[in-house]
């Protein structure tokens, strides 16, 4: 699957692409593995250093997810979440009718997270979890970053 990397202030990002789609998002310290990175690849990671350097608040990918409806259903809730705003599992839980739980699961599956900015999804008591590399500390840093750090004092 071709991928690029990219290095950011949040760590070492892969972006994966497959047949037109950005399907994946992960932390990774590897090495290029030589396939050729596509156009959208290329795009991919120049709006994601934008995003690092403050000057892009919304990602604008062809994106596809793979999983169930509910998981692509809290996925589209994730991206309608505006930079530097958050909301709470139980917030989304509400909107699509279902449990805070389940829906705390479907954030922790995203496939690409920062593009689709489960970050900015906390607990109704805390900050909730974070399966990017780093845990907590890169989400709390992905929060400061979109000024939400208020949120934390």
């Amino acid at each position: 699957m071709p991928k690029i990397i990219v290095d950011t202030s949040f760590g070492r990002l892969v972006v994966e692409e497959q047949n037109g789609f950005i399907v994946r998002l992960t932390w990774n310290d590897a090495e290029d593995n030589g396939a050729a990175a596509s156009p959208l690849l290329h795009e991919a990671a120049a709006q994601i250093r934008a995003y690092d350097a403050g000057q892009l608040r919304r990602f604008d990918l062809p994106l596809r997810i793979e999983g169930s409806e509910f998981q692509k259903q809290v996925c589209d809730a994730m991206s309608a979440i505006p930079f530097g705003d958050t909301r709470t599992y139980g917030d989304i839980a509400r909107d699509l009718d279902h449990p805070a739980q389940a829906v705390g699961q479907a954030c922790g599956a995203n496939p690409i997270p920062v593009i689709i900015p489960c970050h900015r999804v906390l607990a109704a008591s805390g900050l909730g979890g974070f399966s990017g590399a780093g845990g907590i500390e890169t989400k709390v840093a992905l929060l400061r970053h979109e000024g939400a750090a208020g949120l934390l004092i």
